[in-house]
């Protein structure tokens, strides 16, 4: 007896449960899966990257590749001294600032309707996220077409509604030209935060609400006392990622304006672009550089603070 519990017990001591051990040969497998997508990255990415950042201390004109010598700091020079730059950065923090407030409470305000049930809402979800699936370009053209003076739907339903009593030179006149390409903005970047905060509205538990309306809490007291804060990463997250996109989004504005007039639209990113038509890619590259620059440096300080608000 005391044989067959030694020959069980070196059974359970040779025998023991065998973890795969890691080799060369499934080295190689896991890099022959991966080398495809790191080739595209590489080539597509990181090489752009590295050579955009290179051609921003040379003198790189497309128009002239004969001589492209080191120039250090001239580049950024050029583009801190150029009278424009004032106006083109406070154009950029208007631009994003009057679009992302509308976008966000818009947004949030549609996400909460959205989120009840009622007849037909799958329809009224889809045609509200269609928008998110055209181009920006697309979009800008559009909004060109509807803010012309002579033949545009804006003037035509403010003409009929008695607000003006003349057609308004929207995408002419400098005062009214930023504003347009806000509204267009803001009509697109809507449906971003409906889908985002709708989404996680859906996750709040029922149990939750339940319990605040049976202890009599309004829909007000509801939102901020519950939904908000049950949300909060979201939200924060959210309103990180769309300022950086609208930061860098000059799809509309190039659509619309093209930068004008007289660079009252022009936003640091369609200014970079401007640079490129010109053929000037040591400027454009050294503008891009101080764009990336600035949003790591406001995303650091964002999350920072979010870290401190936390704690």
């Amino acid at each position: 007896m005391s044989s067959s519990l030694t020959g069980a017990g070196s059974g359970a001591v040779l025998n023991p449960t065998r973890r795969k051990t890691f080799s060369t040969r499934t080295g190689w497998r896991i890099l022959a899966f991966l080398a495809p997508a790191i080739i595209f990255v590489s080539l597509f990415t990181y090489y752009p990257m590295l050579s955009g950042s290179r051609m921003a201390f040379h003198e790189w004109n497309l128009f002239d590749l004969t001589s492209t010598p080191f120039v250090g700091t001239q580049n950024f020079k050029t583009i801190l001294t150029d009278p424009n730059f004032g106006t083109i950065a406070r154009n950029t923090a208007v631009w994003v600032l009057a679009s992302i407030v509308p976008q966000f409470l818009l947004g949030f305000a549609l996400a909460l309707a959205l989120r009840k049930h009622f007849r037909f809402r799958g329809l009224y979800q889809a045609l509200v996220f269609y928008p998110w699936a055209v181009s920006g370009f697309l979009i800008g053209i559009l909004f060109r077409w509807m803010f012309n003076s002579e033949y545009g739907v804006i003037n035509d339903l403010l003409m009929k509604s008695g607000l003006i009593d003349k057609n308004l030179l929207w995408l002419a006149d400098p005062k009214l030209a930023m504003l347009a390409v806000v509204i267009a903005n803001v009509w697109y970047g809507v449906t971003f935060f409906a889908i985002m905060i709708l989404a996680a509205l859906q996750s709040v538990p029922e149990d939750m609400l339940e319990a605040a309306s049976l202890d009599g809490a309004g829909r007000i007291r509801t939102l901020f006392s519950i939904m908000i804060p049950t949300i909060k990463s979201t939200l924060v997250l959210t309103l990180l990622l769309r300022i950086i996109w609208i930061f860098n989004f000059p799809d509309i504005i190039f659509g619309m304006t093209g930068g004008g007039p007289a660079n009252q639209t022009h936003i640091l990113t369609t200014w970079m672009i401007n640079f490129t038509q010109q053929g000037n890619y040591g400027v454009a590259s050294a503008l891009g550089l101080m764009v990336v620059a600035f949003l790591t440096v406001f995303t650091g300080l964002y999350l920072m603070l979010l870290n401190r608000s936390n704690t």
